[in-house]
C-alpha cells in the first residue's frame, strides 16, 4: 500500500484538517500518517481556540514517521508559527521527502491574514520552492502574485507569476469569485483548466484540505501531476454532492461517499444492536 502523510492542524469537529485529510487518503485507497502542528477548539461554527506544538516535538513527530514507514508523498495545511515552518522544511530536506503539496493557507476568502507576516516570508522563502505543487485560493495566489485576479486570464498571469518565483506547479482554485468552480493549473510549461461542476451545497467546510489531500494521495499512487489534480476534483465533487448536513454552521463534506462494503452499516455487518 502507497503512504501519504499530512502536516498540519488538528479540527475537533472533523470536518477539516488533519480529520479530513486522514479521512480523505483513507477513502482514495493510501496508508495515512500525521504529523500535527497545533490542536484547535471548532466546530461548524467558528474556531474558539489554537494551541499549537512546540517546533522540538514537530521534528519529533516527522523524525519518528520518515525514519520507519516513508511517505510516498506528503501534504502540509495551515502552520502559523515561523519556528514551525522552519522545522518543517528542514525535515523535508533532510529526509529527501517527494510529492510535496503545499496548501499555502496565508488568507480567508474573506480577504483575513490567517498568519503572521513573519510566518508567511518563512512559508515563501523556505517552504514554497519544495513543493511539487501548490493549492492557493484567489485571496492567497493575488498575495503569492502581487497581482489582483478577477478574470481568468487574470488567473493564467498569476499562476505563471507565482511559478517563475518559487520555481513550483501552481493549481489556482477559481471558486465562485472568479470562474466558478473551474482551477487552472500551471507547471512551468503548460496551463490546463479543470472544469468542476456546480454543486448547490452550503456545507463546504475543508474543502481546501480535502483537495490537497486527495492531490498528495493520487501522487503518492504514482498518477502524474494532471492526472492526480483531475482526480481530486472528481472525488470532492462526489464528497459535496453527497449532501451531507450536519452541524448549525457551514458543515463538512461527507469524505466516504464512495465506501462501501461489509462494515459499512450495522445491518451489513449482521450486527442489529449495539453489544450484539
Amino acid at each position: 500500500m502507497r503512504t501519504a502523510l499530512t502536516i498540519a492542524g488538528s479540527d475537533s469537529s472533523g470536518g477539516a484538517g488533519i480529520q479530513a485529510d486522514i479521512k480523505t487518503m483513507t477513502a482514495n485507497g493510501v496508508y495515512a500518517m500525521s504529523a500535527i502542528t497545533a490542536l484547535t477548539a471548532q466546530n461548524t461554527t467558528g474556531v474558539t481556540g489554537i494551541m499549537n506544538v512546540t517546533p522540538d516535538f514537530l521534528a519529533e513527530q516527522l523524525d519518528c514517521i520518515f525514519t520507519d514507514i516513508f511517505p510516498d508523498a506528503v501534504k502540509t495545511g495551515m502552520v502559523s508559527e515561523t519556528g514551525l515552518i522552519e522545522v518543517i522544511a528542514a525535515k523535508l530536506k533532510e529526509y529527501g521527502a517527494r510529492n510535496i503539496v503545499v496548501d499555502p493557507v496565508m488568507v480567508a476568502t474573506s480577504g483575513a491574514r490567517l498568519i503572521s507576516e513573519d510566518a508567511t516570508g518563512t512559508l515563501k522563502k523556505e517552504l514554497l520552492p519544495l513543493a511539487a505543487v501548490i493549492t492557493p485560493n484567489i485571496p492567497e495566489g493575488e498575495f503569492l502574485a502581487d497581482r489582483k485576479i478577477t478574470t481568468k486570464d487574470g488567473m493564467e498571469a498569476a499562476a505563471k507569476e507565482i511559478y517563475g518565483r518559487y520555481g513550483c506547479a501552481v493549481l489556482l482554485k477559481g471558486g465562485h469569485s472568479v470562474s466558478d468552480a473551474d482551477d487552472l493549473l500551471y507547471d512551468g510549461s503548460e496551463a490546463t483548466w479543470f472544469h468542476g461542476r456546480r454543486i448547490d451545497n452550503p456545507n463546504t467546510h475543508g474543502t481546501g484540505c480535502t483537495l490537497s489531500s486527495a492531490i498528495s494521495s493520487n501522487l503518492a499512487k504514482g498518477y502524474d501531476l494532471a492526472t492526480s489534480v483531475r482526480y481530486a476534483k472528481n472525488y470532492i465533487s462526489g464528497a459535496l454532492a453527497a449532501m451531507l448536513d450536519l452541524g448549525k454552521g457551514s458543515g463538512p463534506m461527507n469524505h466516504a461517499f464512495a465506501i462501501s462494503g461489509e462494515y459499512r452499516t450495522l445491518k451489513e455487518a449482521g450486527i442489529h444492536e449495539y453489544g450484539e
